[in-house]
């Protein structure tokens, strides 16, 4: 065989493993790569890890101690469609975050410590599916049109947060909800939450773990579940009083009699003017007669 001959076989050895060298060093330090998938689940991680390809589709940060993620970073990924980073230590600073991943179809964020969603935090994500941001303790608060732009959203789970309160246009404008976790909330079941539970019961959205969707206050309504409760906020709320609104409507009652004491005021003072003036016409009539 040639000289040339030999040298072929070496060269394609020399260039695969050149690329199998370039392979491991595309992978993030104590990460697993695989075929447009990186994996980094328990690596302790207190930052976003460098070095992830840029083709990367679906990035696990799962069960480390990454408290931000770089929207700056993130924006190089621009095909991924699936980014786990349950059990972390995120907090309230997502908004803009995943301007640079609008192909995102699954984000998880629960075990975190989120404390609000706002229409900022995933208005850019227009493909999302599946939303989790279940388990954040410390989540007290969703903006009433924080998913105006998801309308894709089908899978949504709010579950275990601190949530007491949720509007309804929140989920009721998402065409293709069909799974709403929503147990073991703090949720207040007052007269303004009637409208939720309203939907709840004639929506066609599966509510998971439903026996433990319960009332957290007031101390009465404590333990029922969100159906059951129903009928209760509806006799309190359309027929009962509070006391505000017997303080509206006894304002409302004294300003209706001072306008009808005022009128009456008026109008006496109108007539008995007017019979001034008619009796001093008599009287000027009678005297032009006598002259």
């Amino acid at each position: 065989m040639s000289p040339s001959g030999k040298s072929r076989p070496l060269s394609l050895m020399f260039l695969l493993g050149m690329g199998l060298a370039s392979e491991r060093i595309d992978c993030p330090s104590g990460c697993s790569c695989q075929y447009l998938e990186v994996n980094c689940t328990g690596q302790q991680l207190r930052e976003f890890p460098a070095a992830i390809p840029l083709d990367t589709r679906q990035l696990i940060l799962a069960a480390n101690n990454v408290s931000y993620l770089p929207a700056l970073e993130l924006s190089f990924l621009a095909d991924l469609v699936y980014l786990d980073c349950r059990k972390n230590l995120l907090g309230d600073d997502l908004d803009f975050t995943f301007i640079g991943v609008a192909k995102l179809v699954y984000l998880d964020l629960s075990f975190n410590n989120l404390t609000q969603v706002t229409f900022s935090t995933f208005s850019h994500l227009l493909s999302l599916v599946v939303l989790k941001i279940s388990d954040n303790p410390n989540l007290v608060s969703v903006e009433k049109d924080a998913f105006a732009n998801n309308t894709w959203l089908r899978h949504l789970d709010l579950s275990r947060t601190g949530l007491t309160f949720l509007d309804t246009n929140t989920v009721r404008d998402l065409p293709n909800l069909r799974f709403l976790g929503l147990s073991d909330n703090l949720w207040h079941c007052n007269c303004s939450f009637l409208d939720f539970i309203t939907w709840m019961t004639e929506s066609n959205v599966h509510f998971p773990d439903a026996d433990n969707i319960t009332c957290y206050t007031p101390e009465g309504l404590r333990a029922l579940k969100m159906p059951a409760v129903e009928a209760e906020l509806h006799f309190s709320c359309l027929t009962q009083l509070y006391k505000q609104d017997y303080i509206f409507l006894c304002l409302i009652g004294f300003c209706i009699f001072f306008a009808g004491t005022l009128v009456a005021w008026l109008a006496g003072i109108c007539a008995v003017v007017y019979e001034v003036h008619t009796s001093k016409g008599e009287e000027e009539e009678e005297e032009d007669e006598d002259i």
